[in-house]
């Protein structure tokens, strides 16, 4: 409730709220309903529902309800302070030719308030390097011109976790991602239920998201060098943990799969 109430709190009012109810087994639309529904509810909020089909697909669908110019995410555990559309809005529109920006952000984890740590730093511009070792890209801090968003196909359906990593990835090989320096969104992290404490091993979901832009033959060589050379590394840290678990044939799999990226960089070098 509290991530929709930060929306409809914004000082720019010139938005349509999308919530996405991913099949929930609880009374989450029956809560919904009675906080902010009714006669007296706020005509900008929708509310949709579908089977549970994954984090992409929701936001995919989200997509398809709105009608605007510009696309901004907000995930159910975080929330947006007042100003962030306004402040990030007018920030993207003073940048020319400008597609998409995110902002700075403050971390609640385990209950306490955190300080995001030097990797987790944020760049401005053509950011491709700086988002490859990690996602550096909270979804709940981006805002993204309609039109580059359906040029990149949305979020991959098929990822059941990463799916920020692979769209940012594919967004930044792209196009420059500017940032806005405010700290404009609060997240939360650390908490059951994430997709970081359901899955394990993430990084053989940014291992697919790496192979997809080393294979894109729009991608510009040296961007596909680049991402073959991470896809070796996180193969090998995969591979390694896989057999310190005793699973041999996984650790193969990825074994392959660091083989495979080293023999393909080495070819698009010659």
């Amino acid at each position: 409730m509290r991530a929709i109430q930060s929306v409809l709190d914004q000082t720019f009012e010139d938005f349509e709220l999308i919530v996405v109810d991913d099949g929930s087994t609880d009374s989450t639309l029956e809560l919904i309903q009675n906080k902010f529904g009714g006669d007296s509810g706020d005509p900008r909020l929708k509310v949709i529902s579908q089977p549970n089909s994954g984090v992409s697909a929701a936001r995919n669908l989200g997509v398809r309800h709105t009608s605007g110019q510009w696309l901004a995410f907000l995930d159910s555990d975080d929330y947006w302070k007042p100003e962030k559309l306004q402040t990030q809005l007018a920030a993207t529109l003073r940048i020319p030719d400008c597609v998409a920006s995110y902002t700075e952000e403050v971390w609640f984890r385990r209950g306490k308030w955190a300080n995001p740590k030097k990797v987790h730093a944020k760049h401005s511009g053509w950011i491709f390097d700086q988002c490859l070792p990690l996602c550096i890209i909270s979804p709940s801090s981006v805002m993204m011109a309609r039109e580059v968003f359906d040029v990149l196909g949305g979020f991959d359906e098929t990822l059941p976790a990463c799916e920020d990593y692979d769209l940012w990835l594919r967004l930044s090989a792209r196009y420059p991602v500017h940032l806005v320096e405010e700290k404009l969104i609060v997240k939360e992290n650390g908490h059951e239920g994430q997709l970081s404490q359901l899955h394990w091993g993430l990084d053989r979901f940014r291992i697919r998201a790496l192979w997809k832009i080393s294979l894109d033959q729009g991608v510009e060589a040296d961007k596909r060098v680049r991402a073959l050379e991470w896809i070796e590394k996180k193969a090998a840290v995969v591979a390694g943990g896989a057999v310190k678990r005793g699973h041999g044939e996984r650790a193969a799999i990825f074994n392959h799969s660091a083989a495979a990226a080293r023999t393909l960089r080495e070819s698009i070098r010659e």
